[in-house]
C-alpha cells in the first residue's frame, strides 16, 4: 500500500465570480522512503500541490475535488484538530525562506521545544535534550549555543539547518520541501541538499523536493513529475527524465540549464511565459510555447501515454509511438 496517494485533485482559486483552475487531474503516489521531486516554472503549481497535500490552502484557494490520503485515510475531508495531528507529526513542510518560518523574537531553543512539547507530553528539560540532538545531527555546530541564539544571529545556511532539526522533532513519515535552497549559495545549496539525501536515506522518511531546477533534483529525487499550468505533463525515473525528456516543456527545461550552453552565449530559454490562471489556453496548455504545435494541441487536450519507462502528455509522443507500431507491424 502506498504510504501517500493523490488522485485527480483539483485545485481552484475563487477570483470575484469566477473559479479558476491552479490544479487539473493531478495524481501520484509516494512510497514509504521515496524520494520525488516536483518540477516547472514559478506558477506551474508546485507550491500549490504542496501545500494541498497537508490541506493548507487558504482562502480564495480551495480543494475543489479529488483525494489525498495519507496511509488510507483521507485528509481532505479531517477537521482542523485531526490535521494537527497529521501536520508536523506525520507529514512536516521546510520552506523556501527560513525567515518566514522562524519566529524572530524566540530563541532557536524556545521555538523547537515549543514544537516538541505540543504534540507531545514531555518535559522541558527532554525536550530541550531531544532539540539539541536534532541541531547536532543537522551538523550544527555548537548546538548548545545555538539554543539560545535568535534566528537572526545566524546565517541563511544556518537557519535552514535550524529549519531541517524542526521537522525531524517529531520523527515525520514525509517531509515536503518547497525551494529549501533558493536563497542560499551553490555551496551551501549542496551541502543543505546531501543533508536532505543523507536524513532521509538514514531514517527511512520519504521526500517530495519541490524545484524548478532540474541540477538540482537529479542530485537527490528518485522519481520525477514535472508540471506545467497546473497539470503533470511527465512522470517517470529521474535519470530517465533528465537523459532522455519526452515532453517538449522538459526538453527546454533541460535546455534552459547554464551547464547546457558554452561560455560567452546566451543562456537557453524557452519563449513566452507561463499562462496565469485567468488565460489559459484551450487544448494543450505548453501549445503556445511549443514548436512542435499542431492544430490538434491547440483544440485538445492530450492524455498520458507511456514512452519506455516514463509516462507523457503529448500528441507528439503518441503519433512517434503509433507510427512506431505501424512500422513493427508491417515488418511482421
Amino acid at each position: 500500500m502506498n504510504l501517500l496517494s493523490v488522485s485527480h485533485l483539483h485545485v481552484n482559486f475563487q477570483v470575484k465570480q469566477h473559479s479558476l483552475p491552479a490544479l487539473i487531474d493531478v495524481s501520484f503516489t509516494l512510497n514509504r522512503g521515496e524520494r520525488i521531486a516536483i518540477v516547472g516554472e514559478s506558477g506551474a503549481g508546485k507550491s500549490v500541490l504542496g501545500f494541498s497535500i497537508v490541506n493548507l490552502i487558504s482562502k480564495p484557494g480551495y480543494i475543489k475535488s479529488g483525494s489525498v490520503k495519507l496511509d488510507n485515510k483521507e485528509l481532505t475531508k479531517m477537521n482542523l484538530r485531526q490535521l494537527q495531528e497529521v501536520r508536523g507529526k506525520r507529514i512536516a513542510m521546510i520552506f523556501q525562506d527560513p525567515m518566514m518560518t522562524l519566529n524572530p523574537v524566540l530563541t532557536i531553543g524556545q521555538q523547537l521545544v515549543e514544537t516538541i512539547r505540543s504534540h507531545t507530553k514531555i518535559n522541558y528539560k527532554d525536550a530541550r535534550n531531544i532539540t539539541i540532538e536534532k541541531l547536532h545531527n543537522v551538523q550544527i555546530s555548537s548546538p548548545e549555543k545555538r539554543f539560545d541564539q535568535y534566528p537572526h544571529e545566524l546565517s541563511g545556511g544556518m537557519r535552514q539547518r535550524v529549519i531541517i532539526a524542526s521537522v525531524l522533532l517529531l520523527n515525520p513519515d514525509i517531509i515536503i520541501a518547497d525551494e529549501p535552497t533558493t536563497a542560499l549559495d551553490v555551496t551551501i545549496q549542496a551541502e543543505i541538499l546531501q543533508l536532505l539525501l543523507a536524513i532521509c536515506r538514514d531514517n527511512g522518511v520519504a521526500l517530495v523536493l519541490i524545484s524548478h531546477d532540474l541540477g538540482v533534483v537529479s542530485k537527490v529525487a528518485e522519481r520525477t513529475l514535472v508540471m506545467y499550468a497546473g497539470q503533470i505533463v511527465e512522470e517517470g525515473p529521474t535519470l530517465e527524465i533528465i537523459n532522455d525528456p519526452q515532453h517538449p516543456y522538459t526538453q527546454g527545461l533541460l535546455n534552459a540549464l547554464p551547464q547546457m550552453t558554452l561560455p560567452g552565449q546566451r543562456l537557453n530559454q524557452i519563449k513566452g511565459s507561463m499562462p496565469s490562471l485567468t488565460e489559459r489556453p484551450t487544448g494543450c496548455a505548453f501549445h503556445p510555447r511549443c514548436p512542435y504545435a499542431t492544430d490538434k494541441c491547440r483544440q485538445e487536450s492530450p492524455s498520458f501515454i507511456y514512452s519506455g519507462v516514463s509516462s507523457v502528455a503529448c500528441f507528439m509522443i503518441e503519433d512517434m509511438i503509433d507510427e512506431t507500431d505501424r512500422d513493427e507491424d508491417e515488418q511482421l
